[in-house]
């Protein structure tokens, strides 16, 4: 009795200690490439699990692996002339017209894609008060009557996760409303003017003011430029996780991407992934937004996705937003 629980305390410690060490082993010092590169760069865009990428490489190694995934980042001037905006309506009476909402299965995901066929009604929103506390996507849409919506430019979340602290800038209707950031280059994405869809690695404040962005926020990186893909190797850089991103077709129309994950069996989306959905769908631009717990599509004051927060939506300083047509504003006056 006594050799077989030897015997069995061995066989426990073989299953507990070995195994997990051999594969660690194997994935960080092993052949498998992919793998590695994967796993190290799901933990560094993590807040909290960096340490399965720093206990066992150097930041040189990280750093290597972490640069070689990137997107580029030297990219093209835009080429704004190249978007032919046709399909503005002003004679829209329902606020979902001009709408659609395509859901996109793969094996690790599920996501939802809402094209938006006139980008006068795009427009970025803040939480009501933002600086202090943020709102989720859903109180967002809801503060301003619109009919759609999803969570944009990062945050700088506190203990409390309150979301209330941009992590860049914002500009909505022509103001700023981050003056923290009115100094210094940002990586960006907005609308002008003419309801183009501008994006940039580094833009500043000054820049933004002289292409007339009526609307921005911050985040990064920029996945489409000019209908060229800027992920040349590898899935991006930035691991697997849920995915917010925007993106316009040459025809205008606005893109919107929001991708689930963090689950069992659905981890998520790698940038990769979103560049090739969205250059699957026409988008000429894109640029990658917040995602992970902030990840969040509204339409029709329904929630489209299931965000990976286990407390459902996580609270937001900005989102894009899809506001009401005119006509319809006018009509329930």
């Amino acid at each position: 009795m006594k050799k077989f629980f030897k015997v069995f305390i061995l066989f426990l410690m073989f299953q507990i200690v070995f195994i997990p060490a051999l594969s660690i082993g194997l994935v960080y010092y092993g052949p498998f490439q992919t793998t590695r590169e994967m796993i190290v760069a799901i933990a560094m865009t993590s807040m909290t699990h960096q340490y399965f990428a720093t206990w066992f490489l150097s930041d040189e190694e990280i750093n290597q692996i972490l640069e070689k995934n990137r997107p580029q980042q030297d990219i093209a001037a835009q080429e704004l002339d190249d978007i032919k905006i046709s399909n503005n309506k002003t004679d829209i009476t329902d606020p979902k017209e001009g709408i659609e909402v395509v859901k996109i299965e793969a094996d690790s995901y599920i996501g939802y894609l809402m094209i938006v066929d006139d980008p006068s009604r795009v427009k970025v929103a803040t939480a009501p008060r933002l600086g202090t506390v943020g709102a989720t996507t859903s109180q967002i849409v809801e503060a301003y009557d619109a009919i759609a919506g999803i969570n944009a430019g990062g945050i700088e979340d506190d203990a409390l996760g309150n979301g209330g602290e941009s992590s860049g800038l914002i500009i909505e209707d022509g103001e700023l409303k981050t003056p923290a950031f009115e100094y210094g280059t940002q990586a960006v994405v907005g609308l002008d003017a003419d309801n183009k869809l501008v994006v940039s690695n580094s833009m500043s404040y000054y820049e933004m003011k002289e292409i007339g962005l009526r609307d921005a926020v911050s985040f990064s990186p920029v996945i489409i430029i000019n209908g060229q893909p800027t992920i040349y190797y590898g899935d991006g850089g930035w691991g697997v996780n849920p995915r917010t991103a925007i993106g316009q077709r040459q025809d205008g129309a606005i893109l919107m991407l929001v991708i689930d994950g963090r689950r069992l069996g659905m981890p998520g989306a790698t940038l990769k992934n979103v560049q090739d959905i969205l250059l699957d769908y026409g988008a000429y631009n894109a640029f990658n937004l917040d995602g992970g717990a902030s990840s969040t599509m509204i339409f029709d004051s329904e929630l489209v996705n299931q965000p990976s927060d286990i407390m459902g939506q996580r609270y937001i300083s900005s989102a894009f937003i899809v506001t009401k047509p005119k006509s319809d504003e006018k009509a329930s006056k």
